[in-house]
């Protein structure tokens, strides 16, 4: 997969805009679809499909600065402190664990988005357990590492279906 040719500086600000945007109205969209699960801070992280499809489009510094982008503009417009340090938390982690799988070649598109929810959770988590100074909030650990992997699974399904439409379009 090639990377998007962003040519030009003002090129390069306006995709990595374009994409912080589309992101945020991922993740708009996503707080406004009720969802049928009893525990709560479960999402579908539709915004974690500009990251993952990100990963093979973009250089790993572009899609940080989207990611860090839209985690900042969202918690600051949709969201307060407490939701920054958590989202801040698990999105950094989550990008990290995903770098690295990306690096080693040896998983699919599927492989990439779940070790991001499953990385995303424990850094949120963890930091809610800092914040709160509450070790007994890793209880809930488990049903959110659950919840990760199906959901990185589906972000997965969706960016490997995406992924060769957006190969085909000459950016």
């Amino acid at each position: 997969m090639r990377n998007i040719d962003t040519g030009t500086p003002g090129r390069r600000v306006a995709t990595l805009a374009l994409l912080t945007a589309l992101s945020m109205i991922f993740s708009y969209v996503e707080a406004l679809i009720p969802l049928p699960i009893p525990f709560p801070g479960i999402k579908l992280g539709l915004a974690n499909l500009v990251t993952v499809t990100g990963f093979y489009l973009l250089p790993p510094g572009d899609v940080f600065c989207v990611s860090v982008l839209r985690i900042l503009l969202g918690s600051l417009l949709f969201g307060n402190a407490l939701k920054l340090s958590f989202s801040l938390a698990g999105g950094l982690l989550s990008f990290f664990v995903m770098l690295l799988v990306k690096k080693t070649g040896l998983f699919s598109v599927y492989g990439l988005s779940m070790s991001g929810g499953y990385a995303h959770n424990i850094g949120q988590i963890a930091a809610a357990v800092l914040t709160v100074n509450t070790p007994g909030l890793f209880y809930y650990l488990p049903y959110l590492l659950i919840s990760g992997v199906l959901t990185g699974f589906l972000i997965g399904f969706i960016a490997s279906r995406l992924l060769p439409v957006l190969e085909k379009i000459r950016f």
